[in-house]
């Protein structure tokens, strides 16, 4: 197909104007060179877009179809010219980031980095909290953007998100341990193990419909905000802990393994992603944030060592 970008513009100029005389005024060329270029462009799509009479030309109603798609390829070449005329290196302003405190060490450095290497000169500001206040925060209009668990916020309807990861959820246990020969792990045999549970506000209380399908009370070992401290003391032997595959990594800090099996009945997916004022105007520093993270972490699902596969 032979059709270029200038024939387009010359067939939009010429259906809009009704006559090629009339278009020819515009576009600065000869009518000779539009004639031949809708020619080409009925003869590469095998159809007449023109009615040719003695007072103008209309279009017919294969032209109508091909107009509103001309107009669709001239808006996106614009749009295509637009943003690589502005260069993203030279781009400043400020971006205001929110961060729980289990994001902060997982996935912010990663989604950092790669904005950074775009838009070194947009100056950045941290807030790491819980996700409660980071709501407040972002409903306040105090940050732009929050890197939180947004399958559990309290403000759905105030806040929009895009899901960045989905991660299901393992058991985890020592080599050799019981569970670890089970294809899948039951909530009451799970509960009656001792329990090293992972209490962080991303979390919650996500695990409470597993206890509740089990029908027993989880034997709690301890709770600590510290997922190595889980790491070691799961890799040590001391007891088995339910955690989402994002945070799996198959070793401890001293180098013991780690085995993780899947739930007999799962828990729901825990969905990371980026949160924001719903209805506010997005400012030019948070877009270009959205367009830089995107194309690298955009639906993703965690894989065996709960990194974006």
């Amino acid at each position: 197909m032979s059709t270029s970008f200038k024939s387009i513009r010359y067939f939009i100029a010429v259906a809009e104007s009704g006559s090629i005389t009339a278009a020819i005024h515009d576009l600065g060329v000869s009518q000779s060179v539009v004639s031949q270029a809708i020619a080409q462009i009925e003869a590469d799509l095998g159809t007449l877009l023109f009615d040719r009479r003695a007072r103008g030309m209309s279009l017919t109603h294969a032209g109508h179809q091909f107009l509103r798609h001309a107009h669709q390829i001239e808006v996106a070449m614009r749009n295509a010219r637009d943003a690589l005329s502005s260069r993203p290196h030279t781009v400043t302003g400020s971006l205001n980031i929110g961060v729980t405190s289990l994001m902060v060490g997982y996935y912010l450095p990663f989604l950092l980095d790669r904005f950074r290497r775009v838009f070194p000169r947009i100056q950045v500001q941290i807030t790491e909290d819980r996700r409660d206040y980071l709501e407040h925060l972002l409903v306040s209009g105090e940050l732009d953007v929050a890197l939180i668990v947004v399958s559990q916020l309290q403000n759905p309807r105030a806040l929009a998100t895009e899901t960045i990861l989905r991660s299901g959820w393992r058991v985890w246990c020592p080599v050799n341990h019981r569970l670890a020969s089970e294809a899948k792990v039951e909530a009451a045999d799970l509960a009656q193990q001792p329990l090293v549970l992972l209490q962080v506000d991303e979390l919650g209380d996500a695990t409470t419909a597993l206890w509740n399908t089990g029908g027993a009370e989880p034997n709690v070992l301890i709770r600590t905000s510290s997922v190595e401290a889980v790491r070691s003391l799961v890799a040590t032997g001391a007891g088995c802990s339910v955690l989402p595959d994002m945070l799996y990594r198959p070793w401890s800090l001293e180098g013991d393994r780690i085995e993780a099996r899947p739930l007999a009945h799962s828990l729901p997916l825990l969905e990371v992603g980026l949160a924001w004022r719903k209805g506010a105007v997005l400012g030019e520093p948070l877009r270009n944030f959205l367009t830089a993270v995107r194309p690298t972490l955009d639906g993703h699902h965690t894989g065996a060592h709960g990194l974006p596969r």
